[in-house]
C-alpha cells in the first residue's frame, strides 16, 4: 500500500511545527507509524530539534525548499522508510516557499503514485498576521512582494487553516473566516489551535481520509517570488553554552530574545519567525523553546526547562524583513554578552549562516496532475 504523504505549508510563524507535532501524536495514538521531513534554507534547524525531541523520526533537508530540492525529499522518504517504515510522511517545506501544488504535490503523484497518496495541501495561517494582512486590523505586514508569496501559498491551498484561533475572540475569528472564503473561494477555510487542540481532530479527518483535488496549479511569477523571498533576511546560528555552575536556562533564553527584539524593533525590521531552542547535554529529554512571531508581540517560552543546566546547546533561528548583516550583528552582539546574565555564561558560536535566500529554481514544476 503507498504510504500517505501530508505536506503542511504555511508562512513564517503560522504554528506549522505545533501542529505537526500534535497530528504525528495523533497517528502515533491510532497506530499508524509516522515519519517527518522539515525544510530549511540552511543548517541547524530548530523544528528539527523539537520534533527529535518528542521522540519522532524525523529527516532534514537543508539548502533549498521541497520543491527546490524534490530528489532529497525523495531520498528523505526513502530514508525513512528503511529505518522505520512509516506508514504516513508529514512534511514541513519553508515558511517562505510557495507553489508547493504544482513543484511537489503534482511531481509526487505522477513520478511516485505508486509509493504515495498525496493529502491535500494544507496552508496555516497565524490570524493576527491574517487579519492585518486581509485589512481586517491595523498593524505592520509585510511590503507587498513578501504578500505576494503569502497570497500565492494561500491561492494554493486545498485546505486554509486558521491557526492559534483561540487567540481571537467569536466575532474577529468569523470575520476573518469569512474574508479568507471571499478571497480563497476554492479553498476549505478551518479554525484550528494546535496549541489547545481546539478544531484539529476535524482537521485531521480531512487530511487523513482523502487526497488532493485534481485543480490546475495558480501562476507564481517567479521573478515577484524570488524578489519577495530575497527581502527576508535569514539567520541560522548553532552555539556551545557553558558555565561554572548551574544557571536557569530559561531566564537566558528570555533575556537573549529580548535584547535581540529589541535590536530588531530598534531598525524597524518585520520579524517573521525567530525561534530558539536550549538543549542541555545532561539530559536529551529536556528542552527550552523560545518563540516570536511579530515584531510588535513578546518572545514567550514555548516551553520551558524542568531544571537548571551548566552546559547545552544553543540554536537560534530567526528569520525578518530586514537586512541579514544586520540582523547577524545584532544576534552576535547580544550572544557575545552572554545573554547579559552577570558573566554567569559563556556562548561560542560553533556555526553561523546569514544570508538572503537565493532565487527558487523548482526541479520540477507540473501545472496538473
Amino acid at each position: 500500500m503507498p504510504a500517505d504523504y501530508i505536506m503542511i505549508g504555511g508562512f513564517l510563524g503560522a504554528g506549522k511545527t505545533t501542529a505537526i507535532a500534535r497530528l504525528a501524536q495523533h497517528l502515533t495514538a491510532n497506530g499508524r507509524r509516522v515519519g517527518l521531513i522539515t525544510n530549511d534554507q540552511s543548517q541547524g534547524l530548530v523544528d528539527t530539534t523539537i520534533l527529535r525531541a518528542q521522540g519522532h523520526s524525523v529527516e532534514e533537508i537543508t539548502g533549498g525548499c521541497f520543491c527546490c530540492r524534490f530528489n532529497s525529499l525523495v531520498e528523505a522518504s526513502e530514508k525513512l522508510t528503511t529505518q522505520t517504515a512509516p506508514e504516513v510522511f508529514i512534511a514541513e517545506p519553508v515558511g517562505s516557499c510557495t507553489d508547493l501544488r504544482a513543484a511537489v504535490s503534482y511531481p509526487l503523484r505522477r513520478l511516485y503514485g505508486e509509493n504515495f497518496a498525496v493529502a491535500p495541501l494544507s496552508v496555516l495561517v497565524d490570524p493576527i498576521r491574517a487579519e492585518r494582512i486581509l485589512g481586517l486590523a491595523p498593524g505592520k505586514a509585510f511590503s507587498p512582494k513578501v504578500l505576494y508569496v503569502y497570497d500565492r501559498q494561500l491561492e494554493e491551498a486545498d485546505i486554509i487553516v486558521v491557526n492559534k484561533s483561540d487567540l481571537l475572540d467569536e466575532t474577529r475569528l468569523a470575520r476573518l473566516l469569512d474574508a479568507l472564503r471571499t478571497a480563497y473561494p476554492r479553498a476549505e477555510v478551518m479554525a484550528a489551535s494546535a496549541r489547545s487542540g481546539m478544531g484539529l481532530e476535524a482537521w485531521f479527518d480531512r487530511v487523513t481520509s482523502t487526497e488532493s483535488g485534481d485543480r490546475t496549479a495558480p501562476e507564481v511569477d517567479y521573478e515577484v517570488y524570488a524578489e519577495g523571498e530575497a527581502l527576508l533576511g535569514w539567520f541560522n546560528a548553532t552555539c556551545r553554552v557553558t558555565a561554572n555552575e548551574p544557571f536557569d536556562g530559561n531566564e537566558l533564553l528570555l533575556a537573549i530574545g529580548n535584547r535581540i527584539h529589541e535590536k530588531l524593533a530598534a531598525h524597524e525590521f518585520e520579524i517573521a519567525h525567530f525561534k530558539m531552542t536550549l538543549s542541555p547535554d545532561e539530559d536529551g529529554g529536556d528542552l527550552g523553546v523560545l518563540n516570536l512571531v511579530r515584531t510588535d508581540a513578546v518572545p514567550e517560552l514555548a516551553h520551558a526547562l524542568r531544571e537548571p543546566l551548566d552546559a547545552a546547546e544553543l540554536l537560534v533561528n530567526l528569520r525578518a524583513e530586514g537586512d541579514p548583516d544586520l540582523i547577524r550583528d545584532a544576534v552576535v552582539e547580544v550572544l557575545a554578552t552572554g545573554g547579559n546574565l552577570d558573566g554567569k555564561v559563556e556562548i561560542l558560536v560553533e556555526h553561523m549562516e546569514h544570508f538572503r535566500p537565493a532565487k527558487p529554481t523548482p526541479t520540477y514544476r507540473m501545472a496538473a496532475v
